[in-house]
């Protein structure tokens, strides 16, 4: 049980406490955050104003800040999601490292954006526009080696598009998530969960984000030891490709796939399973890459390398390893050059 002093010694306390003459010791801290119900930040926070009339409890604070939530428009809405695209963009061309505040800040808005919103619908559109931005910062933070901040990212945007009942967004954070299960060394997890992203967008999802989820599982078993599956992936993601060269999933703004890009990926699953046709599959889609990847091109020269030393062909090896490391270098891929250096251990 706690000692409280006094109604006059807490009197002069308080005045001291206010007036900087005394500091808050340990022991009131203690009392003080039972009896008012605070943290230890908001105490020395409100410490001046312990003696505040009623009127300044902190709820006026609050149903400012719900008010300023309601006009939260569609407009300003899209003003975020045009934002997300934007660090979108900046990333695939000069990498994440150069992006972390400002995807900070960006999510810190959007999560205070949807705390204080609340009626639904004020609320899904916010969610939406959050489980885009935290997957996306997901992505950027596992590229950079922030592996935990990655993880609570994921979590964040599966979280948001669960509010936002939005099936896709949650079957591709869910599936990126499962990179992060990769890299660590469970691949096996990792395929349980590319499947259970899969389940979740059920029949919600674009013909798009399919080939994408079956390409995303595809790699994920060639990685885990499985080229029986992996096979049987990359055929279901020929079949559920929309033709024609559009790459932009316009359900689902973080998707960009075509043939070009399958093509690449069919050719780094079939390099980690040792399948002879993944080189010519490598540099077909090589020859058609689209020149603002940038970032994706330290993988595709990471893929061609393993490809090559597959073949004991460790000159060329070289060669990609050598382009793949001044890319990572260069767009502050620790993800990438983690992944040079493990296959140079190889030759």
């Amino acid at each position: 049980m706690l000692d409280v002093p006094s109604t006059a010694s807490l009197r002069v306390y308080v005045s001291e406490w206010e007036n900087g003459r005394r500091p808050i010791s340990t022991r009131y801290a203690k009392i003080l955050r039972a009896l008012l119900g605070i943290t230890d930040d908001e105490l020395s926070g409100r410490a001046a104003t312990l003696a505040a009339p009623l009127a300044a409890d902190g709820y006026d604070e609050l149903m400012g800040r719900i008010d300023a939530a309601r006009s939260v428009s569609l407009t300003m809405v899209q003003t975020f999601m045009d934002q997300t695209e934007l660090f979108r963009t900046m990333d695939r061309q000069m990498g994440a490292a150069s992006l972390v505040d400002q995807v900070t800040a960006h999510l810190a808005t959007l999560e205070d954006a949807l705390t204080f919103a609340v009626l639904p619908e004020a609320r899904r559109p916010v969610a939406r526009a959050l489980a885009g931005a935290a997957t996306m910062a997901a992505w950027q933070a596992l590229d950079v080696g922030a592996v935990e901040r990655a993880w609570r990212h994921y979590e964040l945007g599966k979280r948001a598009a669960q509010e936002a009942e939005e099936p896709m967004y949650l079957a591709h954070a869910t599936a990126e998530q499962a990179y992060v299960l990769c890299d660590a060394g469970r691949a096996p997890m990792a395929v349980q969960l590319i499947r259970d992203a899969q389940r979740l967008g059920g029949k919600a999802m674009s013909p798009r984000l399919t080939a994408w989820l079956y390409a995303a599982e595809a790699e994920i078993c060639a990685r885990a030891g499985m080229p029986d599956d992996c096979l049987r992936a990359l055929e279901k993601a020929t079949r559920s490709l929309p033709p024609g060269a559009e790459a932009r999933d316009p359900d689902m703004p973080s998707i960009f796939l075509n043939e070009g890009h399958l093509t690449r990926w069919r050719g780094n699953a079939l390099a980690l399973i040792g399948d002879d046709e993944a080189v010519s599959s490598l540099y077909t889609a090589l020859d058609n890459a689209d020149p603002t990847f940038i970032r994706a091109s330290a993988g595709m020269r990471c893929d061609l390398a393993q490809a090559h030393i597959a073949r004991g062909e460790y000159d060329q090896a070289h060669e990609h390893l050598r382009l793949a490391r001044l890319i990572a270098s260069r767009t502050g891929s620790v993800r990438q050059r983690r992944r040079v250096e493990q296959l140079t251990q190889q030759l």
